[in-house]
C-alpha cells in the first residue's frame, strides 16, 4: 500500500496501516457516537468530507403534549399508554429529536414504582440531556483539597485522620473535573480514608 497509496476526492492520501478513508465509511457522521462527543452541523460535516444522513420524517399523529401531562406520576391513569406523547422540544433542538414518544407498559410500572415523573421528552433527547450531564474529555492537574480535618474551602468535616494529619495533603493529579467546579476533589488516599 506504500507504492500504491490511496487518493480519495479531496487529495487526501491513505497509506498502510492507517484508518480506512472516511468515504467508504457504512455510518454517517451524525448517526456515530462521534456525533456526541464531537458535536458538528451539517456544513461543518460536508467541509470535512464525511457523510451526512438526513433523518428520516416521520408524521406521527400526536394525541396529547408533555405540557399536558401530570406533573405527578399518581395522578397519571393506564390510558397513558394509549397516547402518542409529542416531545416538549418539537424536533427544535440538535439532539435528533424524534418528536413523539409512547410509554410502555414496563416503563410506566418503573415510573410507578420509582415514584418518578412521566418523561416530557423522547427517548432521543432524554439521552442527550443524560450526556450533557458527564465531565468533558479533558483533564485538569489539580491538588488535593484535603486540608487535613476538612476540605479546603472549610465546607466538608473529614471524618477520619489521613495519613499526613492536620497538614494539607501534597499529593497532585490529573481529574476530569474542572477547577471552577463546585465538587470538593480529594486525591485516592484522602478519599479511600473517608470511605472505607
Amino acid at each position: 500500500m506504500n507504492t500504491m497509496q490511496y487518493t480519495d476526492k479531496s487529495g487526501r492520501v491513505y497509506r498502510y496501516g492507517e484508518f480506512f478513508p472516511i468515504e467508504i465509511s457504512l455510518s454517517a457522521y451524525n448517526e456515530t457516537i462521534a456525533q456526541e462527543y464531537f458535536p458538528l452541523t451539517r456544513e461543518e460535516v460536508a467541509e470535512r468530507g464525511y457523510g451526512w444522513k438526513d433523518p428520516e420524517t416521520k408524521e406521527y399523529s400526536i394525541t396529547t403534549f408533555a405540557k399536558a401531562l401530570p406533573a405527578s406520576i399518581k395522578d397519571a391513569q393506564d390510558s397513558i399508554l394509549q397516547e402518542t406523547i409529542g416531545c416538549e422540544h418539537d424536533g427544535k433542538c440538535t439532539e435528533q429529536c424524534s418528536t413523539a414518544f409512547r410509554i410502555i407498559p414496563q416503563e410506566f410500572e418503573f415510573y410507578q414504582k420509582m415514584n418518578l415523573p412521566l418523561p416530557r421528552l423522547c427517548p432521543n433527547c432524554r439521552h442527550y440531556q443524560r450526556f450533557k450531564q458527564r465531565n468533558p474529555l479533558k483533564l485538569w492537574h489539580r491538588k488535593c483539597q484535603c486540608a487535613g480535618t476538612v476540605s479546603e474551602n472549610q465546607i466538608y468535616k473529614n471524618t477520619a485522620e489521613h495519613a499526613h494529619k492536620a497538614a494539607h495533603c501534597p499529593n497532585e493529579f490529573e481529574t476530569s473535573y474542572a477547577p471552577e467546579r463546585p465538587e470538593i476533589v480529594y486525591c485516592e488516599r484522602c478519599y479511600q480514608a473517608e470511605v472505607v
